[in-house]
């Protein structure tokens, strides 16, 4: 996932996303920690979508803030 393809979205699918990454970030912690985990990397790449979609975000409240 990119930036481009979010900032195409809207806040609401934004928070839909946020809210459905972090609970794949919770399961993979859960997999780290019972030795199941497949990849390790998978982790990381959720942590960064995670923080894409919050900037994303926070960028729109701004010009949201602005224009009004």
């Amino acid at each position: 996932m990119n930036a481009s393809e979010l900032r195409d979205k809207t806040p609401d699918e934004l928070r839909d996303q946020l809210v459905q990454l972090k609970k794949e970030a919770f399961n993979l912690r859960f997999q780290q920690a019972s030795g199941q985990m497949e990849s390790t990397a998978r982790m990381r790449a959720v942590r960064r979508d995670v923080a894409r979609v919050k900037t994303i975000l926070n960028e729109k409240a701004a010009a949201a803030a602005s224009e009004a």
